[in-house]
């Protein structure tokens, strides 16, 4: 029998065990920034110990992390984070691999919206595992674990190293995959089982998260044309994004041809106003601004600024009242 059938052989037969697994990880609710999501890391760094497995876990130095040169944001506060990565040793000289996958969940929202009463139930039903994260990306995470198992488990010599990555922050940030580096672990090659229906995704736009802080004139309600209202001057900026995102969409690298929007610009969140019977003298926005591939962040935030500059130049109150561009929280070269 050759290597790649005993090797697929091993993990067929463990597939009650797989599930099994997911679910349990699936139970964990290792919301983005939470104590759950480092204890998540711990609990499999043990799993990986008892495999066998070389383990390297690490409490990661958040202050000197963050104020790295290039590190990618945050959205989420963290007093502590975790670092893990798995390794199978090669025996020769040959190149190495890593899989690479995110242990955090984004919150599960609206609880009413749920199948299953609890979302972090890892409820098993018709094949299924639902709950939050089974899909992005326990799933993919367990699928990692169980291919490097299987061949430890089945003796195959590797010529290269064969690194298994577990890392926080993903979701509001890239924290984990950053830390992870700075570590120092490398690999000639990364696969990342997110998921993606099984199609390959070698190319990703960056993304930016930008906040807007767009001003009015706070009056009586009763007098509202002696103010002027912070949302409705959302619409001149609203109006010059579309059509940025229309140009920076024009001309599409086509590895990225297939989507509809490669370079999306979005607003994510509006909040304006403090009182209904007033006209609101603020309004922010908040959004994520796509980064075309070979073009960096500089000059992605360059655009935009200049985007935001011509709608307020445009406008006779934004012109002596400048919307203020601030970049926060993710902020994603492309790749």
């Amino acid at each position: 029998m050759d290597w790649a059938t005993q090797v697929l052989d091993l993990v067929d037969a463990r597939e009650a065990e797989m599930t099994s697994l997911l679910t349990r990880l699936v139970s964990t609710p290792s919301v983005t920034g939470s104590d759950t999501e480092n204890a998540l890391q711990e609990q499999l760094a043990k799993h990986l110990a008892g495999l066998g497995i070389e383990v390297d876990h690490w409490q990661v130095p958040l202050a000197e992390t963050v104020a790295a040169h290039g590190f990618p944001g945050f959205e989420v506060p963290r007093t502590e984070a975790w670092g893990l990565v798995g390794r199978l040793p090669g025996q020769g000289d040959g190149q190495s691999l890593m899989l690479n996958a995110h242990v955090d969940v984004v919150p599960p929202g609206d609880l009413a919206t749920w199948t299953a009463a609890d979302p972090f139930s890892g409820l098993v039903k018709d094949g299924k595992v639902f709950g939050r994260g089974a899909c992005d990306m326990k799933g993919g995470l367990v699928a990692a674990l169980w291919a490097m198992q299987a061949l430890k488990d089945s003796g195959v010599p590797l010529r290269g190293d064969l690194l298994l990555a577990c890392v926080e922050g993903e979701e509001d940030g890239g924290l984990g995959t950053f830390a992870t580096l700075r570590r120092g672990w490398r690999a000639d090659a990364c696969v990342i089982p997110e998921p993606t229906s099984l199609d390959l995704v070698p190319a990703c736009a960056g993304a930016l998260t930008f906040r807007l802080r767009i001003p009015g004139l706070a009056t009586h309600a009763s007098r509202r044309t002696d103010g002027v209202s912070a949302i409705e001057k959302l619409w001149p900026v609203q109006r010059a994004l579309k059509e940025l995102e229309a140009l920076r969409n024009a001309d599409v690298d086509p590895l990225l041809g297939r989507w509809p929007i490669a370079y999306p610009i979005s607003l994510g969140h509006v909040h304006a106003g403090e009182w209904a019977s007033s006209v609101p003298d603020l309004l922010v926005a908040e959004g994520r601004y796509g980064v075309a591939l070979d073009e960096t962040v500089e000059d992605a935030r360059a655009s935009f600024e200049d985007c935001i500059a011509a709608a307020s130049d445009a406008d006779p109150w934004l012109r002596d009242h400048p919307v203020v561009v601030e970049w926060w929280g993710g902020q994603f070269a492309s790749g």
